[in-house]
């Protein structure tokens, strides 16, 4: 019995300093989509989303790819040192869209979770005469 004890307590200290150990560079946003509501066709909508790197390796973003030619990322191209912040801004132009648009954008970096998603969603409405 004293050894199962034993064996039980090691394990679990085995599993908590493994789970404290992080490997690499990590990316948090502040948020993940962002709701402009009604605008009008033509409008252009823009956000900076904040994201952190948590982890504890540089964080280098590669890439960043869009839906469409209507939505226009700007991402630092230096790396993000672990515990600093980096802004991402994104533009999304409404011209000749209609209704619901859900413009997503992924971020590919060298973080543990390759890619990561984030949104601008608006409603189009028609011109008003």
């Amino acid at each position: 019995m004293k050894k199962l004890v034993l064996f039980m307590v090691m394990a679990f200290f085995a599993v908590a300093v493994q789970a404290q150990e992080k490997k690499g560079a990590e990316i948090i946003f502040k948020e993940k989509s962002i709701d402009f509501g009604d605008i009008t066709q033509g409008d252009k909508v823009e956000h900076t989303f904040v994201f952190e790197n948590t982890g504890d390796a540089p964080l280098v973003i590669s890439n960043v790819a869009v839906t469409c030619g209507c939505t226009a990322p700007a991402w630092p191209k230096a790396p993000i040192a672990p515990g600093e912040k980096g802004e991402m801004k994104v533009v999304f132009n409404s011209s000749g869209k209609m209704g619901k648009q859900n413009s997503v954008v992924r971020v590919y970096s060298n973080a543990a979770e390759p890619i990561e998603k984030v949104s601008l969603i608006s409603n189009v409405l028609p011109k008003g005469k």
